[in-house]
């Protein structure tokens, strides 16, 4: 008999059992280690150039400003196209433009524009990348080790965070930037060949691709109206915002403050990743010792108490210290939130939601990575690490007043279907707009109960492809509630039929029906001749 090691029938490293899950979450984080040793090596070619602090944070800038253009449409490819073949094609772009850095500053051409411009590049496949690999995560492991498959990506992250800068270092040192580009490339190239070589889930019964425009469309529509995904992206945007100055200012203030060269840079990096690891390890315990609010202000306090510490500081060895705290603040908050959003969405429009998040995520580093770094050459780092410092504190109060929305109990992974219409003529899937009106019978003294259950169906509608919705009480027939609402299609009204609705959705839809005399009478309107 096979007995696996102990530490994968651990809690926190269960879903590495997978072996799906376990190729590719190895892949990533090479790939990672990657993309960590050439972000080192890059800004260690722009501190040698003048407005350093400028310029380096520009990278930070390069790498994460395409999720603001790409990373919704890159959620719609996602969840209308098969996820591996897509990130198959991605990565292997991926590799060609690294590997043109790698010639490049082999010849040594790799101007300030010529890096920035190339960054990009890899930042556009990052930000096409991030949205599928997620969505795959579901399909590989059991949804009860989601929370557990979502730390283990952050402790990717910050397991390349710790290897990466620490080896980039060493081969800036030796050999130049050279080799990190080149690395950079192979590991993409090695992270095609893995995804090549996983098994294509299969989709699920009477599922139809989504036309590309109406599928983003609809992607933005589920975020809008989902309480729970609204709130999850304002707490991590006023949690990064402040919290990016560290990344974007760390290689300025490691070379002009401390006074380190490209290695010591690269220890820094390792003691965030440090941290990193060790929170991974203590979140399961701090899951359960605390909630996700909680746990939210005590890493957003440990994270402003250590940029105050690196405003003031010059020695190399607390800066080393205090950064490790950091790490494990870091992965706290990232992986709650990043657990919460994998819970909460549907497998239909997964790979969409978790886009927003990536958009609302890498979109607040981009814009905040760029400010920091102005207002870092204008007033030196001190400043800017301080002023970073009372955002933290002021987005630690606001959780008082938006809080996280408890995503647990919700059963969003089992979709149910509404009965089949029952039409006297068969419209065209194109046919629209359709309006769909229900009307309940409830007696006076269930109206008021009625009306406010009705408000969770209304978000259910409307988050799953109605454009208007209403509840109205009938003037003939005082006993008559009447809801409407409008869908833009007739495909897009069978998609709630057969593909969206959740368990959760029609435990609100029940609850209301539960205060009306039967079932409603259902009538489809349609816009002329069907």
């Amino acid at each position: 008999m096979i007995r696996r090691p102990r530490l994968l029938a651990t809690g926190a490293f269960a879903p590495l059992r997978a072996a799906a899950f376990r190729a590719l979450w190895t892949a990533a984080l090479a790939s990672q280690v990657g993309t960590w040793m050439q972000t080192v090596g890059a800004q260690w070619i722009l501190l040698q150039h003048p407005h350093a602090a400028t310029t380096t944070a520009l990278i930070q800038t390069a790498t994460t400003l395409p999720v603001l253009f790409l990373a919704l449409p890159g959620g719609a490819l996602a969840d209308v196209f098969d996820r591996r073949r897509l990130l198959v094609g991605i990565q292997i772009v991926q590799t060609a433009i690294a590997g043109a850095l790698a010639v490049l500053a082999g010849l040594g051409a790799l101007g300030p524009a010529a890096l920035l411009a190339l960054t990009f590049g890899l930042g556009c496949g990052a930000a096409l990348t991030v949205a599928p690999y997620q969505a795959l995560i579901p399909d590989l492991v059991p949804r009860p080790d989601l929370p557990a498959a979502s730390a283990l990506g952050s402790l990717s992250v910050n397991l390349a965070r710790a290897v990466g800068p620490a080896i980039a270092g060493l081969l800036v040192a030796r050999i130049g930037p050279v080799a990190t580009f080149a690395l950079n490339a192979a590991s993409f190239a090695a992270f095609a060949v893995v995804l090549s070589g996983l098994r294509r889930p299969a989709p699920a019964a009477g599922t139809r691709p989504e036309p590309f425009l109406a599928a983003v469309r609809a992607g933005e529509r589920y975020v809008r109206f989902s309480p729970e995904m609204r709130r999850i992206l304002v707490r991590i945007a006023l949690f990064i915002t402040p919290a990016v100055a560290l990344w974007a200012l760390l290689p300025v203030l490691a070379a002009h403050r401390i006074g380190l060269g490209p290695t010591g840079y690269g220890l820094l990096l390792a003691a965030v990743g440090a941290g990193s690891i060790a929170g991974a390890f203590l979140l399961p315990a701090l899951r359960s010792a605390l909630s996700p609010n909680r746990a939210y202000a005590v890493s957003a306090a440990v994270y402003a108490a250590v940029l105050a510490v690196l405003a003031v500081t010059r020695s190399p060895v607390v800066a080393a210290a205090v950064l490790v705290p950091a790490g494990a603040a870091w992965i706290v908050v990232l992986s709650n939130s990043n657990a919460a959003v994998q819970l909460f969405l549907p497998g239909w429009v997964r790979a969409r939601g978790l886009s927003a998040y990536q958009f609302v995520f890498s979109g607040s580093q981009a814009l905040a990575a760029a400010a920091w770094g102005v207002a870092a050459d204008r007033f030196g780092v001190p400043g800017p690490l301080l002023a970073a410092t009372v955002l933290l504190v002021l987005a630690l109060a606001a959780g008082r007043w938006w809080p996280y929305l408890d995503t647990g109990p919700l059963d969003r992974g089992t979709p149910v279907h509404w009965p089949e219409p029952h039409l006297q003529v068969e419209p065209e899937e194109s046919a629209g707009p359709v309006v769909v009106l229900l009307r309940y019978r409830v007696r006076e003294d269930r109206r008021r109960a009625f009306v406010a259950a009705m408000h969770r169906v209304r978000e259910a509608r409307l988050r799953t492809g109605a454009l208007q919705w209403g509840v109205f009480r009938a003037g003939e027939d005082p006993g008559a509630m009447v809801e409407i609402y409008t869908v833009p299609s007739w495909e897009e009204h069978r998609r709630q039929h057969d593909e969206r609705l959740t368990a959760a959705d029609y435990d609100d839809e029940l609850e209301a029906r539960s205060y009306a005399d039967g079932e409603p009478e259902v009538t489809h309107l349609f816009s002329g001749s069907p």
